[in-house]
């Protein structure tokens, strides 16, 4: 791992916002880090207020999208809400379909499935549409570059709204709205919401309409906080807003389904990393292994018993996930070193039996084992379909733009995108993104880094950082959790290992004129020789709470143990 402490901005800056504020200039400091330098904007960071969410018809062609759902309300037209097949997908149809429903009965949803139809609007969906007498599309996290497919809905007199958060393409679609605040020309403030933010703002601006004010809205903010979470958008902004509040209703009252999927978790209150690792891949299972509609169903069922029947048959489709991304990722394992691909600058594999539901998963993992730009690719239908998984600061959409000659389609972030491929083209393409990575990437990006905000000593670490830290909730990208490092340490002695296979690392540390703290590292087992002897150690970490036989305290969550 390559520990990176984060530059130390202007003392003078930190120590204008500690004053202000009345903290600690570690707390300050953090803060400035953040990007966050002046009174107003630490009361944004620490009280969000649904009064910060902005206007929704500063979004570009939001009055066009509004003014059509009107529109086929008023003539009675029959309206399909179109989405993806994971978490931002699903949330947003169940989203948007739901509200409609809630004052308009004629609309469907439509999930397209995975294997039969692929990634975003497609085809057979459109044909649904047109056998169904459906004259309004709104497709929701996907669209934006889906030019020839609105050119085919529109020649069946299919209009569409396009809600969606990628990144354009040079052309936009020809459909009567496209809302994606990443558009060029659109000045929305905010460009970073997810799929299913993009669709609640649709929804505020209808309400609008309809005397609703955000109040009135709010039952619909477990949804948009679980897209947030899965999809790792920045926590920022509208984002940052609309996932405390969301966590509010999570925990005090979330709409069945999800009621469903966590009403056997212990924990009294749910944090956004709970969201991520509990509720996210439950809802992403049903779109993986069966159809996403078992997730739109789901979430938008009102009675609690039919939902903890949809949430059990949920939790069998996870059961069986987990199976087959741990059998694939030890295949692509296998694939690679019989190759002798190690020392490449990219991981690109293929297998045709592969699970087309779990190979953006299994390109996680392998990034977990070769750190470099990776790709999974299966056979889906005729062509080769593949998820693509990217390491820190490595912008894996702009490699795949350099390397596009072979692929029939892409689309994506930064850190994450999917294609498609004819079969033949594979190993020009595989080749031709090597090339384009290894002449673009910094060989630090190779290297697992920790960022660390401040090195601190064990006599900072109290209850009152901690309730301050906690106040930085919910956390995310750009606004992860604080990560600290403290030299000159040495474990008392009981350091040992944790677990079936001794993976895990238990250490009870002390510093000069501190008391002693628990801590302990996820997979770090194998660094327990290092602490032995009263050796010396350093270590970086978060700070957590640990709760146990109804009593809580303080623990030091270990990301990397060396040798001082």
């Amino acid at each position: 791992m390559r520990w990176t402490l984060k530059p130390k901005p202007s003392s003078e800056k930190v120590k204008d916002l500690a004053s202000q504020l009345k903290v600690d200039e570690l707390i300050a400091m953090l803060l400035v880090q953040r990007g966050i330098e002046t009174f107003e904007q630490a009361r944004q960071f620490f009280r969000p207020s649904l009064a910060d969410l902005h206007n929704p018809y500063l979004m570009k062609d939001m009055d066009k999208a509004v003014s059509r759902i009107e529109t086929a309300i008023a003539k009675g037209e029959n309206i399909l809400v179109f989405g993806d097949y994971d978490v931002d997908g699903t949330t947003a149809v169940s989203l948007v379909s739901s509200y409609l429903k809630s004052y308009y009965p004629n609309v469907a949803t439509y999930i397209p499935d995975r294997y039969d139809e692929g990634y975003g609007i497609s085809y057979k969906g459109i044909d649904f549409a047109d056998d169904n007498g459906i004259s309004l599309i709104i497709a929701l996290d996907c669209g934006i570059k889906s030019i020839d497919h609105i050119a085919y809905a529109n020649e069946r007199n299919i209009d569409f709204i396009i809600c969606d958060h990628h990144r354009p393409g040079d052309t936009l679609p020809n459909a009567v709205a496209v809302l994606d605040p990443k558009r060029d020309d659109c000045s929305y403030p905010y460009d970073e919401l997810c799929g299913c933010g993009v669709g609640f703002k649709l929804i505020q601006a209808l309400g609008e309409n309809r005397n609703q004010t955000i109040d009135d809205l709010l039952i619909y903010l477990d949804l948009v906080a679980t897209a947030i979470a899965a999809d790792i958008v920045p926590m920022t902004g509208e984002n940052r807003v609309l996932a405390k509040f969301g966590l509010e209703v999570i925990n005090a009252n979330p709409r069945p389904g999800i009621k469903a999927l966590i009403q056997n978790v212990k924990k009294k209150v749910l944090t956004i990393t709970d969201v991520v690792f509990i509720i996210a891949p439950r809802i992403n299972a049903a779109g993986r292994i069966k159809h996403g509609n078992a997730a739109v169903s789901l979430l938008t069922e009102y009675d609690l018993d039919q939902a903890e029947q949809f949430a059990s048959e949920i939790e069998q489709h996870n059961t069986d996930r987990k199976d087959l991304d741990k059998q694939i990722t030890i295949e692509a394992l296998d694939q690679i070193e019989i190759n002798e691909e190690t020392d490449r600058f990219t991981t690109v594999v293929y297998d045709e039996n592969w699970h087309k539901g779990v190979i953006g998963i299994v390109a996680s993992r392998l990034i977990e084992t070769y750190y470099r730009p990776t790709i999974v690719f299966t056979k889906s239908g005729d062509k080769l379909a593949a998820s693509a998984r990217s390491v820190k600061d490595f912008d894996i959409y702009n490699a795949l733009e350099a390397a596009s000659e072979h692929l029939e389609q892409f689309g994506g972030h930064m850190y994450a995108a999917g294609m498609t491929l004819k079969e033949e083209n594979y190993q020009n393409f595989k080749n031709a993104f090597e090339k384009v990575v290894s002449e673009t990437i910094h060989p630090d990006l190779l290297t697992p880094e920790i960022s660390i905000d401040a090195e601190i000593n064990l006599t900072d670490i109290d209850d009152r950082l901690v309730r301050l830290l906690n106040q930085f909730e919910p956390f995310g990208p750009q606004n992860m959790t604080p990560t600290f490092m403290t030299k000159n340490l040495k474990d008392t002695g009981y350091a040992k290992t944790l677990g079936e296979k001794g993976e895990h690392l238990k250490l009870f540390v002390k510093q000069a004129n501190s008391k002693g703290i628990g801590a302990i590292g996820f997979g770090l087992g194998d660094k327990l020789e290092i602490t032995k002897n009263h050796q010396p150690i350093a270590i970086c970490y978060c700070i957590d709470e640990n709760e146990f036989n109804g009593t809580v305290s303080l623990q030091l969550r270990l990301k990397d143990v060396k040798p001082v």
